[in-house]
């Protein structure tokens, strides 16, 4: 399969992205990082960029499951302002990661002295109930499949607690 396989063709449907840093670094293992992600998404929310259906962040990826008009720009939107205010921050603490990020940078990158983010989100076209249920349980479960906690809704990062009725960090469109 080639690339077309990653294309978001119905910029409607919702669909099922991975986000991954670079290297698999653990950025997300800093709240103020995850914080600076929250915030990108809330933005996109308020601006009617991004519907969020589900979402889970990990320590060094997250995985969403969403739609917006146009959905690729918001990603790249997304993806570019916390890469830019993650690494600010990094340069406020004089991170030894930003050499990290630097030496890992793609070359084709010449626009830019590091990267935050692995290219490309996988977009997975979400083709009906079943799928979005199966979907939704992977990425709740994904804190439970490594340890991290013992019920999804105990992930404070993930949208398992709107689907019972908990309040949780971003809101969520449960109705679909």
């Amino acid at each position: 399969m080639g690339r077309d396989r990653y294309r978001i063709h119905d910029q409607s449907a919702p669909h099922f992205l991975t986000c991954t840093i670079v290297q698999w670094l653990p950025l997300f293992a800093q709240p103020a990082n995850v914080e600076i992600f929250l915030e990108s998404v809330r933005f996109l929310q308020r601006e009617g960029r991004l519907i969020l259906y589900g979402y889970v962040i990990l320590e060094n990826h997250c995985y969403l499951l969403a739609a917006g008009n146009p959905l690729g720009k918001s990603i790249a939107s997304l993806e570019s302002y916390t890469a830019r205010r993650i690494v600010e921050r990094l340069k406020e603490r004089n991170s030894p990661v930003l050499q990290l990020l630097a030496f890992h940078k793609v070359r084709h990158k010449a626009d830019r002295e590091h990267q935050v983010w692995q290219e490309g989100s996988h977009p997975e076209q979400i083709q009906g109930e079943d799928m979005m249920r199966q979907k939704l349980e992977y990425i709740h479960d994904n804190p439970v499949a490594r340890g991290y906690v013992d019920e999804p809704v105990h992930w404070r990062y993930s949208s398992a607690r709107s689907y019972v009725g908990m309040p949780g960090l971003l809101e969520v469109r449960t109705d679909w």
